[in-house]
């Protein structure tokens, strides 16, 4: 599901893979609908890579953003409420109770809280894929 939702390094928000051309792809963003070519030197990173660390295995950005839709009932989180670091902190600990506080830094943590809210305004509320259709993913590699 987030594989092809991107975060593209100097440009905010989110953006949805269209297509592939020539040393670029094109994309749009969830926000505004507009869509741009982000060339090949643009740090484009997928939200399916992205991972959070632990104090054990390392948590897909999905497993994450799945927790913060539980907590909040698929709703929008109130940024406001989160603004100081002890705040940020508590919030990291109630959707991962194990996240490594040495390295997920309280930037990472606002960034996670902004997407979240970007990806429910853009109607994205399911982040995890249901097994049935991993499964059938993987036999049809095969």
């Amino acid at each position: 599901m987030l594989k092809k939702i991107l975060a593209i390094s100097g440009k905010p928000g989110l953006y949805k893979l269209i297509s592939f051309g020539k040393n670029m792809i094109i994309v749009e963003g969830l926000a505004d609908k507009k869509r741009f070519a982000a060339h090949s030197r643009d740090k484009i990173i997928s939200l399916g890579d992205i991972a959070i660390y632990t104090t054990g295995d390392d948590v897909p950005l999905a497993d994450v953003l799945e927790s913060v839709s539980k907590k909040f009932e698929g709703k929008e989180v109130n940024a406001a409420d989160y603004k100081e670091p002890e705040q940020l902190a508590a919030f990291m600990a109630s959707v991962l109770p194990e996240y490594d506080q040495e390295r997920v830094y309280k930037t990472d943590i606002k960034k996670l809280i902004s997407w979240y809210n970007i990806l429910v305004k853009a109607g994205i509320t399911t982040f995890v894929e249901p097994e049935e259709t991993k499964a059938e993913g993987e036999a049809a590699a095969e």
